[in-house]
């Protein structure tokens, strides 16, 4: 699901590499007709899904005559979701991919879970649900596969606390006054890693560190206090874990996402990725910092957001935002400032079903879009 996308394409090249491994039942995308069509010839996928309607034809015609079901549209998503396949990798970006990664969830199926928004948006509802449909759940993003790795799951009362890393993106060494003049190009211009549009201006304004620190106390079941974070610019060690005799382990590596995703295709073994071996004698120094919460309030927000409950409108509130600040239509701090502000405004949920959250989140969405105006 997101076949497409930064972390589509990596798996995609990773199922190409190991054809005798893997075969691909249902392939899905956005509105990116020609790759999801190439992808869908490539692997001999059994279906491809185009979330945009209006590209169903554009679809149906580019793969006339290759024996590939077509389908458009959300209900079809759903439906890909629920095709019988072993793993399912959920790396549709931002909230869309919360209801076809719960339908996924509730086959039973092993999710890899690229997309950190539906745990940030839903946590208490999808760790209800893998438990009820005794399904797995294997991070994809590569702070908490190095989590995983090293997480002691049966002696959980030995971990004192877990350290995301962050690279600190494009605006570290930035000034506030600075900040206020960048443009949506300097913050996709991300120093270490290739991703989206999305990610990028997340990484550059360290919202994306605040939904990985929420995704984690959903993932490792940790109180926010008890998840840290840490500036590490080379992208080298990508996250740890500290216990409470003094030991601290860490999963190192080359910043490639294919190394993340090889691992979750792969666990509980290990297959070979295409990347290149970590030489730490060549790289020779790493460096680390404390994060500036004064210009990068995106952590503070979103700690308030979790101990809260309101970490639906930490995620609606952003995904506005930062549509707008790549429209030009916000400048790059106004992004913190309308999350702030949304967070302080709406009251949490009682109830967590798919129908509450998705009246939460649409109603934050017009409200932010109503303060942009």
């Amino acid at each position: 699901m997101g076949s497409t996308g930064s972390v589509g394409t990596s798996t995609i090249d990773l199922l190409k590499r190991s054809p005798e491994r893997f075969a691909v039942e249902a392939l899905t995308a956005n509105r990116n007709v020609d790759l999801l069509a190439q992808q869908a010839i490539e692997l001999n996928a059994k279906m491809a899904v185009v979330a945009d309607e209006k590209a169903y034809k554009d679809l149906k015609s580019a793969l006339s005559g290759k024996n590939i079901e077509v389908a458009a549209g959300e209900d079809a998503l759903l439906e890909a979701a629920t095709r019988p396949a072993d793993q399912v990798m959920a790396a549709i970006v931002g909230f869309a991919g919360l209801a076809p990664t719960l339908e996924a969830i509730k086959r039973g199926a092993t999710v890899l879970l690229a997309n950190k928004e539906a745990l940030v948006c839903a946590g208490d509802l999808m760790v209800e649900e893998v438990r009820k449909n005794n399904a797995t759940l294997l991070p994809v993003d590569s702070e908490h596969s190095a989590i995983f790795q090293v997480f002691d799951f049966k002696n959980k009362s030995g971990i004192d606390h877990i350290t995301l890393t962050a690279s600190g993106g494009p605006f570290r060494c930035f000034s506030k006054q600075e900040m206020e003049r960048v443009t949506p190009q300097q913050a996709l211009a991300h120093p270490n890693w290739d991703m989206g549009s999305k990610i990028s201006i997340d990484s550059a304004t360290m919202m994306n560190k605040g939904l990985e620190l929420i995704e984690a106390a959903y993932l490792f079941g940790l109180p926010e206090d008890k998840i840290k974070v840490l500036i590490h610019p080379q992208s080298i060690i990508h996250s740890t874990v500290s216990y409470i005799d003094g030991s601290v382990l860490a999963q190192l590596g080359d910043p490639d996402m294919r190394t993340p995703i090889a691992y979750a295709l792969s666990w509980p073994e290990r297959m070979e990725a295409p990347v290149k071996q970590l030489d730490l004698a060549e790289i020779s120094e790493l460096t680390f910092e404390a994060p500036d919460n004064d210009r990068f309030p995106a952590l503070e927000i979103a700690r308030e957001a979790l101990r809260e409950h309101k970490t639906i409108v930490f995620n609606a509130a952003n995904e506005v935002a930062v549509e707008a600040f790549l429209q030009t239509r916000i400048p790059f701090l106004g992004i913190s400032e309308l999350v702030e502000k949304a967070v302080h405004t709406f009251d949490p949920i009682n109830t967590i079903t798919l129908e509450t959250v998705k009246m939460l989140d649409k109603e934050v969405r017009n409200w932010s879009k109503a303060q942009i105006n």
